[in-house]
């Protein structure tokens, strides 16, 4: 059976999909503060992780790659950030529940300490609507790439993470 109103908030969804796609890299942050061994320390403690490279030495762990470019209590992501864009405009249109579904990253080498990283970001797709066991969503991919920039103009490309997650319309219990 047809639902024309489904139709079209489909068809809105994936408009909206498409133009923020289209953007491409439409987002950027740059790191509030340089990589630095307290914050690496910290890390460490929190994760009860004891590698003596990342404790001792002037590189941060590969996990941590977020961490630097992460908004932090008080500040928010730019409202260009295409992430937001897209989960605000399903949580308009009804899909209100968010669930994460996995994260696939990729290091080119580890920061060190006195860098501050750079980060690019993009809606990489969508796909629904899909009917779940956790009611019917959207599967909502970003992209997130870090970078150095070097004095010299240069920009040196460090790591890279797809970001999933479910965007969806609870099932009534």
């Amino acid at each position: 059976m047809n639902h024309p109103a489904s139709d079209d908030r489909a068809d809105d969804i994936r408009a909206e999909a498409d133009r923020i796609i289209g953007l491409g890299e439409c987002s950027e942050m740059v790191a509030p503060y340089d990589v630095h061994p307290s914050t690496i320390g910290t890390w460490l403690d929190a994760m009860d992780y004891q590698n003596p490279r990342f404790r001792d030495g002037d590189e941060a762990p590969p996990s941590m790659y977020q961490v630097w470019t992460m908004p932090g209590l008080g500040r928010k992501r730019a409202p260009e950030d295409p992430l937001s864009q897209m989960t605000d405009f399903l949580t308009a249109a009804g899909y209100t529940a968010v669930l994460g579904t996995n994260c696939e990253q990729t290091y080119e080498r580890y920061l060190r300490v006195g860098e501050r990283p750079r980060v690019t970001n993009a809606l990489e797709s969508l796909a629904g609507p899909k009917n779940t066991a956790m009611g019917e969503g959207y599967f909502v991919t970003s992209k997130n790439v870090w970078y150095i920039d070097h004095p010299d103009g240069s920009s040196e490309k460090v790591a890279e993470m797809l970001f999933r997650l479910l965007k969806f319309i609870p099932k009534e219990r």
